[in-house]
C-alpha cells in the first residue's frame, strides 16, 4: 500500500461530491479591457473597439465548453508588415502594449475541444490618431523667383494624417478664416485627396496677407486625442530655398581617405534645414553630418555613389544638388589567347597569328593605361607586334596585342601591367607564357566519378580533369534544370576543376555541368563535362513519437510508416523494446509501412517501443511509448467555483474537474490530492477512493476548507489505477474576498427561484430572446456589450399581471462571530449588481438582505422603480448581516408589457462598498446602507488562476 499523508483535521475538511455532466462543444464571446474609446456593435454582430494609438490593447476570450477549449488568437487584415498577421497566440487574453496604427485591423479569438465545429468570434480594432499638421506654401506664377511680389496667388496647403478623418480651420493672426469671409481668400478642398488636405488660396496677395497663418487639424476630440495646430508666417520676403555644393563633380579619391561635402543655403526664407541623402538608400554608417557638412571617414570601394544636399523649408519644392564620388580601384585581372582566326586548327603553329587579350575593371575606366613587357623588357607596338587598346566605350578595360607571323624567337612569358593614371592605386600584372608546349584545354570526368553517389549531409567533390596550357577558369552550373548552385549564384567558378560542395541535401541530387571559360585559357569553343550526383537520405518516417496508452490485457497496434526514402528500396526493419529485439524481416516493397501487434498488454510490455526502417542511406525511427498511465484530470474551469465566506479567518473552494479520456486505460480507483499553501515546500495530501466507473464527462467535485485567508494554494491532483500513479494536473486557488455571478453558466451561480412568488426570472441572452412583440424594452446586449452573453429578467408580457412578484435568491454566505460571546461589530459586505430598467410600464426592482432564521423579508436595503433609460447600471450597497444570510433580487411587474426588468453581474464583497457615491437613489429605503448607482463598463475580476 502507498504511503498516505492525511490532513490535520483543523487545517482541511473534505467532503466529495460527483455529479455529471455531458460535454459541451465549445462557445466563446469576446470581452476587453484597457483603454478602449468605445466599441459599437455593426451589422451581422461584428464588434469594432476604437482606441488610441500608444493605450494598451486588451482582449480577453471567454469560452464555456468540456473538455475546457484551446484558445488562439489571430490576425488578418493588418499592415503586411505587422509580424503578428503570420503568427497566432495561445493565451486567454490578447496584451498588445503601446498599440501602432499598423495594429489595427480583425482579431479572431478560436476555441476548439474536439466537439462540433470549433467557435469563432471577431472584433475589429480601429486604432485613431493625429499627427502634427504641416503647411506647405506654393505660388502659381514665377515660382522659380526667390520673392513672392505683389500681384501673385499663393496657396497654403495643410495636411495631417489622421484616424478618422481630420477636419481643418484655417485664421489669419486672431481672425477665423472661412469661405466667403474675405474676397482675398478661398478655401477648398481638393477632389483627389479626398479631404484630407485642405488649401488655403490668397489671391493677388495684399498688404494685409502678410500675416501669421495658422492650420488647426482636428478629429473633434475622437478617443480623448485634442487638436493639433501648426503656424506659418507669410511675409514679402517668403522665398522657396537655394543652395550650393562648394565640392567638384565627381569627386576623385584613392580608398582610405576622408571625404568632407560642404552644402550651404543661398536663400530661402524661412531658412531652410538641410539633410543628406545617398544612392545606397542610406549614409554610411560612419559618416558624421554636422550641419551642411557631410564628412565620410577611410572611404572604401562600397561607399561610392551619389550623395545629395536637400533643403526644404515648405515654400515650393524642395532644393536639391548632387555629386558623385568615385573611389579609384583596379581589380579582376583576366587573360586569354586566340589563335590565328582564319584556319580551323586551334593550336599555336609557327607562322600564324596569335592575340593575347587582357581586361581588367578599373574605376573610373578612364584613367586606365596599360603596357606590355616581354620577359621583363618593356614592348613597344611595331609591325609584327601590334599593340590596341580598344574603345572604353565599347569593351572598357581591355587591351590586346597581335603577334603576326608567329616565329620560334618569340615564345616567352608576355605580362600585362594595369595601372591608374596618377598613381596611388597598386598596379595589376598579368603573366602569359607562348610556347611550343601552349595547347587548348580539354576536360573529362575521371572514371568513377560520375554518377558520385553520397549520403546527405557529407561533404562531396565534384571533378573535372582540365588539362591545357595554360589552365582555364572552370565554370560549373546545374545542367538539369534552372536552379541555383549550393551557395545561391548560377555559376560558380573553380581554378583547379572541383566542386566542393559541404552538407550536401537531396534538394541538391541531379546533373551538373562543368564548362572551360574564356578567361585564363584559349578563345575557343567552350569544352564542357557533365557529372550526375546522386544523394541519399534514409527513411523519413511518421510517427517520429507517439504516446500510445492502454489497459492491462488490451491489444494494442502499432504502425509505421515510411513517406520517403533514397533509394526507395527499403532493405529491412525492425521492432525493439528497450533495444531488445522483438521482430525484423524485409520491408515489403508493395506496402509503404510495418506493424507490430502486442495481442494482450502486461506490466512487462510497457516501456519504449522503437521501429528502424532502414536503407543503404541509414536508418528512420519512429518510437511509441507504451504506457498504462492513466491521463491527467482536466479542472473545469466554467462552473460557477465560490470562495465561500466561513470564518473571519478562514475561507473554501469547491474544486472540480473531469477525467480526461477516463477508458483509454484501465479503471480510475481513487485520486491523490495534494495541495500546499504557495511558497511552502511541505504538501499534505489525501487519497479519494472513487466508487463507479468514471464516465466522458463526468463532473467530480470536491469541497476544500480551512483555507488561511488571503493565501493563495497549490493543488495537484493525480489519478491511481491498477498501474500507479498517472500524469498529474496543477493549478493555483488565489483568494478574491469576492462572490461574482455573470448568469453565463446554466446553474446560475447556485441561484434558486423563491417558491413563494408570483413567477420566476429568466435567464437569457440579447442574441436569442425575441422582442418583436415588446421592441421598446429590455437590453440589447449584456452588461458588457456582448449579444451572445447572458443575464437574468422577469418577462411581464401575458399572463403576468401588475404587481406580480419574481424573487431570485442567492445561496446562504456564512459568517461567524469573531468573539465566543456574539457580535458587537457585525462584519461589512458590499453588495453589487448591474440592473436595465427600460420600458414605459417599468414596475420596480428591490434588493434584500435576509438572514438565517428570518422567516419574512423586511424592508428592502434598495429600492428603484420606473423607466431608468435604456442603458445598463450598477448599484452598490453596503450590508452588515449579524448571521449566516442570503440576498434576495425582488421584480415587480409594473402596469403593462413594456416593462422588463434585467440584472446581471452580481458581486458580493467584503469590507464597507469603497467608491464614493456620486448620487444616492431617492428611492432607497434603507437610511443605515450607502447605495449609489454607476454608469461603468466591466470589471474582470479574476477568481482563481492557473498554472
Amino acid at each position: 500500500m502507498p504511503l498516505i499523508y492525511t490532513f490535520p483535521l483543523n487545517l482541511l475538511a473534505l467532503t466529495w461530491f460527483v455529479t455529471f455532466l455531458s460535454t459541451a462543444p465549445p462557445t466563446v464571446r469576446i470581452i476587453h479591457s484597457g483603454h478602449a474609446c468605445n466599441v459599437e456593435e455593426e451589422r451581422h454582430t461584428e464588434r469594432v473597439y476604437t482606441i488610441r494609438e500608444g493605450e494598451t490593447l486588451e482582449l480577453t476570450c471567454l469560452v464555456t465548453g468540456h473538455p475546457r477549449p484551446q484558445i488562439r488568437w489571430t490576425k488578418t487584415a493588418g499592415s503586411v508588415s505587422d509580424r503578428f498577421q503570420d503568427s497566432s497566440v495561445f493565451n486567454d487574453t490578447l496584451h498588445i502594449a503601446k498599440i501602432q496604427r499598423t495594429q489595427g485591423g480583425r482579431y479572431y479569438c478560436k476555441a476548439e475541444n474536439g466537439l462540433g465545429s470549433p467557435a469563432i468570434k471577431s472584433i475589429r480594432v480601429d486604432v485613431y490618431y493625429l499627427d502634427n499638421p504641416v503647411i506647405t506654401v506654393h505660388q502659381s506664377i514665377g515660382e522659380a523667383k526667390e520673392q513672392f511680389y505683389y500681384e501673385r496667388t499663393v496657396f497654403l496647403r495643410c495636411v495631417a494624417n489622421s484616424n478618422p478623418p481630420v477636419r481643418y480651420s484655417w485664421h489669419r493672426g486672431r481672425e477665423v478664416l472661412t469661405q466667403g469671409s474675405d474676397k482675398g481668400v478661398e478655401i477648398y478642398e481638393p477632389f483627389f485627396t479626398q479631404g484630407e488636405t485642405k488649401i488655403l488660396k490668397l489671391k493677388n496677395l495684399r498688404p494685409q496677407d502678410y500675416a501669421n497663418y495658422s492650420c488647426i487639424a482636428s478629429v473633434r476630440n475622437v478617443c480623448g486625442i485634442p487638436d493639433r495646430s501648426v503656424i506659418f508666417g507669410l511675409t514679402n520676403k517668403t522665398a522657396s530655398p537655394s543652395i550650393k555644393l562648394l565640392v567638384e563633380d565627381p569627386i576623385v579619391v584613392n580608398p582610405g581617405q576622408t571625404v568632407s561635402l560642404v552644402c550651404i543655403t543661398t536663400g530661402g526664407e524661412p531658412p531652410p534645414i538641410l539633410t543628406w541623402v545617398s544612392s545606397n538608400d542610406s549614409l554610411p554608417q560612419r559618416s558624421v553630418v554636422k550641419g551642411g557638412t557631410l564628412t565620410l571617414p577611410a572611404i572604401t570601394s562600397d561607399e561610392a555613389g551619389i550623395y545629395s544636399c536637400v533643403a526644404s523649408n515648405n515654400v515650393g519644392n524642395p532644393a536639391k544638388k548632387s555629386t558623385t564620388i568615385v573611389v579609384r580601384a583596379l581589380k579582376k585581372g583576366r587573360f586569354w589567347i586566340t589563335p590565328d582566326p582564319y584556319h580551323n586548327d586551334d593550336n599555336i603553329q609557327i607562322g600564324r597569328e596569335v592575340k593575347i587579350s587582357c581586361q581588367v575593371e578599373a574605376t573610373p575606366p578612364e584613367e586606365l593605361t596599360f603596357s606590355w613587357l616581354k620577359n621583363g623588357r618593356a614592348l613597344r607596338s611595331s609591325e609584327r607586334m601590334v599593340i590596341t587598346q580598344t574603345d572604353p566605350d565599347i569593351s572598357p578595360g581591355t587591351t590586346n596585342l597581335d603577334i603576326i607571323d608567329l616565329k620560334f624567337t618569340d615564345f616567352g612569358t608576355y605580362t600585362c601591367v594595369a595601372a591608374l593614371k596618377g598613381g596611388g592605386i597598386p598596379e595589376i600584372s598579368i603573366d602569359v607564357n607562348i610556347s611550343s608546349t601552349t595547347v587548348p584545354p580539354s576536360l573529362t570526368v575521371p572514371r568513377g566519378k560520375s554518377p558520385l553517389v553520397a549520403r546527405e549531409g557529407d561533404t562531396v567533390e565534384l571533378e573535372c580533369l582540365v588539362s591545357g596550357k595554360p589552365k582555364p577558369i572552370i565554370l560549373w552550373s546545374r545542367a538539369d534544370k534552372e536552379a541555383p548552385m549550393p551557395d545561391g549564384s548560377m555559376q560558380m567558378e573553380s581554378y583547379d576543376g572541383v566542386l566542393r560542395i559541404v552538407n550536401v541535401s537531396r534538394e541538391m541530387t541531379g546533373s551538373y555541368r562543368c564548362q572551360t571559360s574564356q578567361y585564363n585559357g584559349f578563345n575557343v569553343k567552350p569544352r564542357e563535362a557533365v557529372v550526375e550526383l546522386i544523394v541519399q537520405y534514409p527513411p523519413t518516417v511518421e510517427p517520429v513519437h507517439m504516446e500510445v496508452r492502454q489497459g492491462l490485457g488490451r491489444p494494442v497496434v502499432m504502425t509505421c510508416r515510411v513517406l520517403r526514402a533514397h533509394p526507395s528500396r527499403v532493405l529491412r526493419f525492425e521492432w525493439l523494446l528497450s533495444n531488445r529485439l522483438l521482430h525484423a524481416g524485409a520491408f515489403d516493397p508493395h506496402k509503404d509501412e510495418t506493424e507490430y501487434t502486442i495481442r494482450s498488454l502486461n506490466r512487462e510490455g510497457w516501456g519504449e517501443y522503437t521501429c528502424n526502417v532502414i536503407n543503404e542511406a541509414g536508418a528512420g525511427k519512429c518510437t511509441f511509448q507504451v504506457t498504462g498511465k492513466a491521463y491527467p484530470p482536466e479542472f473545469y474551469y466554467d462552473t460557477y467555483s465560490p470562495l465561500w465566506q466561513y470564518r473571519p479567518r478562514v475561507y473554501g473552494f469547491k474544486l472540480q474537474w473531469t477525467q480526461m479520456n477516463p477508458g483509454a486505460v484501465d479503471r480510475i480507483v481513487a485520486y491523490r490530492l495534494g495541495i500546499r499553501q504557495v511558497g511552502l515546500q511541505r504538501w499534505w495530501e489525501q487519497e479519494i477512493p472513487v466508487g463507479d466507473t468514471i464516465g466522458k464527462g463526468e463532473l467530480m467535485t470536491h469541497n476544500l476548507t480551512e483555507l488561511i485567508k488571503p493565501e493563495s494554494y497549490e493543488v495537484r491532483l493525480t489519478p491511481i489505477t491498477r498501474f500507479g500513479e498517472g500524469d498529474s494536473t496543477v493549478r493555483i486557488i488565489t483568494y478574491s474576498g469576492e462572490f461574482h455571478c455573470s448568469f453565463e453558466e446554466e446553474p446560475i451561480c447556485m441561484f434558486t427561484q423563491d417558491k413563494n412568488d408570483d413567477f420566476d426570472w429568466t435567464r437569457h441572452s440579447a442574441a436569442t430572446r425575441d422582442t418583436k412583440y415588446t421592441p421598446n424594452t429590455g437590453p440589447s446586449a449584456d452588461h458588457t456589450g456582448s449579444k451572445q452573453g447572458f443575464y437574468m429578467y422577469i418577462e411581464t408580457s401575458r399572463p403576468r399581471k401588475e404587481g406580480d412578484q419574481a424573487r431570485l435568491v442567492s445561496p446562504f454566505f456564512n459568517i461567524a462571530p469573531k468573539n465566543p460571546y456574539g457580535i458587537t461589530n457585525p462584519p461589512a459586505y458590499c453588495f453589487g449588481f448591474f440592473y436595465h430598467m427600460y420600458g414605459k410600464h417599468i414596475g420596480k426592482l428591490n434588493a434584500f438582505l435576509k438572514q438565517k432564521g428570518q422567516m419574512t423579508l423586511e424592508a428592502p436595503v434598495w429600492s428603484l422603480s420606473g423607466n431608468q433609460g435604456d442603458r445598463w447600471k450598477q448599484a452598490k450597497v453596503s450590508i452588515h448581516p449579524t448571521s449566516s444570510f442570503q440576498v434576495v433580487l425582488e421584480g415587480i411587474r409594473g402596469p403593462g408589457i413594456e416593462g422588463d426588468i434585467a440584472i446581471d453581474d452580481i458581486t458580493l464583497e467584503e469590507g464597507e462598498c469603497r467608491d464614493p457615491p456620486p448620487n444616492i437613489s431617492a428611492n432607497a429605503l434603507s437610511t443605515s446602507s450607502h447605495i449609489w448607482l454607476l454608469c461603468t463598463t466591466l470589471v474582470l475580476t479574476l477568481l482563481e488562476g492557473q498554472r
